[in-house]
């Protein structure tokens, strides 16, 4: 069986090298790579023949972090998978690094198994988000009707997916901010989620936004 080539970016050594013994361990999958930081997995990948198959993403690190890897990767190299990893889970860099491009995002601390579960996950279907993440099931994506929303709604969902700041957002829709946290509250109601963050997987789902 062809292993699963995967590529580890983390400016943690000790970190890094225990991650790299836990991925082979499992049998699905090999570790063809590892890098200190963003600038030097990006110089490294121009040098490949063949890409890996997944890229593991610190989100913080020195040099070039994982929010401008991403978006360079978007740019050079849109079909490459990446997982995220960071010990931080605050909504902004979750949204920064899915509105990237961004497969999935993994806190340092997860379980082995949900962490090859996600592996393989990405591997097969592209993606693989907790509910950390998407701050809901992602079953309650399904609910809601894209049909239903009315232009300006999808207006907003659109500009929520991008890294501007709710008060850029209302700027950009010539409305006051009070009229954006009105539109934001009831989206949240009427798609049945909590968060920005399942927004933007809401929008992804139903095809509003390609990221």
């Amino acid at each position: 069986m062809n292993k699963i080539k995967i590529v580890i970016v983390d400016d943690h050594l000790l970190f890094s090298q225990s991650l790299s013994f836990l991925i082979n361990s499992f049998k699905e999958f090999v570790v063809c790579g590892n890098y200190n930081n963003g600038k030097d997995f990006l110089t490294g990948l121009k040098a490949m023949d063949e890409l890996p198959d997944l890229v593991l993403l610190d989100v913080n690190m020195p040099v070039m972090d994982g929010v401008e890897t991403m978006r360079r990767l978007k740019e050079d190299y849109p079909g490459l998978r990446v997982l995220a990893l960071s010990v931080n889970d605050d909504e902004d860099t979750i949204i920064k690094m899915i509105s990237n491009g961004a497969s999935g995002y993994l806190l340092k601390d997860t379980h082995p198994n949900m962490f090859r579960e996600a592996l393989l996950k990405v591997h097969e279907t592209g993606y693989f988000y907790t509910e950390m993440v998407s701050g809901v099931l992602i079953n309650k994506l399904e609910a809601g009707n894209k049909a239903s929303l009315k232009e300006r709604e999808l207006e907003f969902i659109r500009l929520a997916c991008t890294e501007m700041t709710y008060r850029e957002i209302a700027d950009e829709m010539c409305l006051s901010p009070k009229t954006v946290d009105g539109y934001r509250e009831n989206l949240f109601q009427k798609l049945e989620i909590k968060t920005r963050i399942g927004l933007v997987l809401y929008a992804m789902k139903n095809k509003i936004v390609c990221i």
